[in-house]
C-alpha cells in the first residue's frame, strides 16, 4: 500500500476500570501515533461492537484486536499490536 493511505479505524465501546461501557479514544492513542507517522489520513467510526478495534482500508478489513490489548496511552512504539497493525496496513492492497 502506499504510504498517505486512508484508513478507517472502527472501535467499539469498552468498560474501563468499572466505569459504564461508552466509547473511548484512550487505548488508540499509540495506534493513532504509528499510523500518523507513517503519514495515513486516519478516520475515527464508532461502532457498536464492544470490545473491538477494526483497521479497514479499501473497504477491506486488514486489521482487528480487541481494545483493550493495546496499551493505554503513549506512542504506540513499543506496543506489538500497534506494530503488527502498521504492517497490516502497509502489506494492504
Amino acid at each position: 500500500m502506499p504510504e498517505n493511505a486512508v484508513v478507517t479505524l472502527r472501535y467499539g465501546p469498552y468498560s474501563a476500570v468499572g466505569l459504564s461501557v461508552e466509547h473511548r479514544t484512550y487505548r488508540l492513542q499509540g495506534l493513532l501515533a504509528v499510523l500518523a507517522k507513517d503519514g495515513h489520513k486516519i478516520i475515527l467510526q464508532e461502532i457498536e461492537d464492544w470490545n473491538l478495534v477494526e483497521l479497514v482500508v479499501n473497504e477491506e478489513t486488514v486489521f482487528q484486536c480487541d481494545i483493550q490489548d493495546l496499551e493505554f496511552g503513549g506512542d504506540g512504539q513499543l506496543d506489538p499490536l500497534c506494530e503488527e497493525a502498521r504492517i497490516a496496513v502497509l502489506d494492504a492492497f
